[in-house]
């Protein structure tokens, strides 16, 4: 794992068109802006954990889980106030 440190308003570039940018630090909270191009899929890891697992669900009941059930799934796990 690659450790940098950044101050607000300071960026870092991976790859040729993704770019990360330090946008506020406030307490305990990094507000982080992410610049990809739309064919790549950015989200946050506890969001990928539930897609994962309701994929996996599904794969082992053989049964496709209703759009409504994984979105309310994601709100009762992700935090009030909290974006994806």
């Amino acid at each position: 794992m690659l450790v940098l440190s950044r101050k607000a308003e300071q960026s870092l570039i991976v790859g040729d068109d993704i770019v990360i940018s330090v946008l506020g630090i406030e307490g305990d909270r990094v507000k982080l802006g992410i610049e990809a191009p739309r064919s790549v899929r950015v989200l946050r890891a506890e969001v990928f954990q539930q897609v994962r697992s309701a994929n996996e669900d599904a794969a082992v009941r053989g049964a496709r889980p209703s759009v409504h059930n994984v979105a309310a799934a994601i709100r009762n796990r992700v935090p009030a106030g909290t974006t994806s």
